[in-house]
């Protein structure tokens, strides 16, 4: 699947690995949350990058403990409607201040690119049929924000203020 980092499509370096397969040396792979916890004295003794797939209704305290050891956490979203990934992005950048890769990845829409991003996300794995230009014209669309984000943005109450 290609991936998007601030609307540009880069190249995956990651693998996603099974539950028993083999890991060799030197190869990024993301791996699933039981399998981390199963296995995280092998998993951190390879020295090589590690990231963990998060399944919805995963709770930050759940992946707190390993955040310092991991270079990439993706977060699954299983349909568009379901909000908690961004609230989960969030709480890991905010409260346990994860300053690695957060990815999105599963069902979502190119409407909710601007959001991902505000919210903490640095990539966005979109499917292979994807019109990559409607993905890159959706952070264009909203200049606008009513919340404080993550990004460098004034939400527009503070514009009012003059803040």
């Amino acid at each position: 699947m290609p991936v998007l980092k601030a609307g540009e499509a880069v190249p995956d370096h990651w693998e996603h690995a099974g539950d028993e397969q083999h890991l060799p040396a030197g190869q990024n792979f993301i791996v699933c949350l039981d399998r981390l916890k199963r296995d995280q004295e092998f998993l951190f003794a390879r020295e090589a990058p590690l990231g963990v797939i998060l399944p919805p209704g995963t709770r930050a305290t759940d992946v707190a403990e390993f955040l310092d050891r991991l270079d990439l956490v993706s977060i699954e979203f299983p349909k568009f409607r379901d909000g908690r990934g961004f609230t989960l992005a969030r709480v890991l950048r905010e409260r346990y201040g994860f300053d690695g890769e957060i990815r999105a990845t599963g069902h979502i829409l190119p409407d909710q690119y601007v959001l991902l991003l505000r919210c903490g996300f640095s990539s966005v794995e979109v499917p292979e049929t994807a019109d990559l230009s409607v993905w890159q014209a959706a952070l264009a669309r909203y200049k606008v924000a009513y919340q404080p984000g993550l990004t460098t943005e004034s939400p527009l109450s503070w514009l009012r203020r003059g803040v």
